[in-house]
């Protein structure tokens, strides 16, 4: 027993962290079996889960996996069952399992919204795609996300991300500066709804201001404090916005919670518009 491995594939269509503390958690109680990990993440096409399913015929083992396109999902289970290879996604409800097994519904017990559904799996696995595409991050995965929030530094980028992903949206957040130009990846990204936010001058001095109290002054601290500078990078914002015709949000007098619930109102529209575009 001591030299039993296995095959593990973790199939996600954004990071896998979900995935993999799942798995962690499940594998710890088979330290006699060496587990094989392969992470699959990103998947997003028809050829990426073909390219998995020969893997999974060479590699045989568990297949764990959290995809939101249905095509997907249901390709993968109808290939690993034909293949005799146990494939489970972990945002299918945990009552669920719970009721086919044991024959009976679950009783109605105080705290029951607190389910490990799938809205809960979503939402953590949101929250790490969001963690991990913080402050111009992890680019290459930028086609993957829900949202994408650009603007100059104090504009609340991370803290309405970080809202959102509770929400189940995966964000990402790009710093814009001054006559440097935007990222490729951004430029070629379809999927997501991009967003620019912008406040005024004298909202984005004062928490500048805040922010710098106590610390020593230089250089890159005057110009961060320069009330020019600030309009340069206001305007440098809104014009992307405008070339790229990107929504922009003045988020001056909003709270975090108002600007994420225009975002995600935005989103919604967004969604709503592609559905109604799609072939039937």
């Amino acid at each position: 027993m001591r030299d039993q491995f296995y095959h593990l594939h973790l199939i996600s269509d954004a990071t896998g962290e979900t995935l993999r503390a799942v798995s962690r958690a499940a594998s710890a109680q088979y330290a006699h079996a060496r587990m094989i990990e392969h992470v699959h993440s990103g998947i997003r096409t028809e050829r990426q889960i073909s390219a998995i399913l020969e893997q999974i015929e060479t590699e045989p083992g568990i297949v764990l996996y959290t995809l939101v396109n249905a095509d997907h999902a249901t390709r993968l289970e109808e290939s690993c069952a034909a293949l005799h290879v146990p494939a489970y996604n972990i945002l299918a409800s945990v009552f669920d399992l719970f009721h086919s097994y044991l024959g009976s519904r679950q009783s109605h017990q105080v705290a029951a919204q607190h389910s490990l559904d799938a809205n809960y799996f979503q939402r953590i696995e949101a929250l790490n795609y969001t963690m991990y595409h913080d402050d111009g991050q992890a680019l290459q995965s930028l086609e993957t996300a829900d949202v994408v929030i650009l603007g100059i530094s104090r504009t609340t980028k991370t803290p309405t991300s970080l809202y959102l992903a509770q929400r189940g949206l995966r964000v990402a957040n790009i710093p814009i500066v001054s006559n440097f130009p935007i990222p490729n990846e951004l430029e070629q990204a379809r999927h997501p709804l991009v967003i620019g936010l912008v406040a005024s001058p004298r909202k984005i001095l004062e928490i500048r201001q805040h922010r710098l109290l106590g610390l020593p002054a230089d250089q890159e601290s005057s110009d961060y404090l320069n009330r020019m500078l600030i309009n340069e990078e206001i305007a440098y914002t809104r014009r992307l916005c405008q070339i790229h015709q990107w929504p922009i949000l003045d988020v001056t007098r909003k709270s975090i919670e108002e600007t994420a619930a225009e975002i995600y109102s935005l989103y919604q529209d967004q969604r709503h518009k592609m559905e109604r575009l799609r072939p039937e």
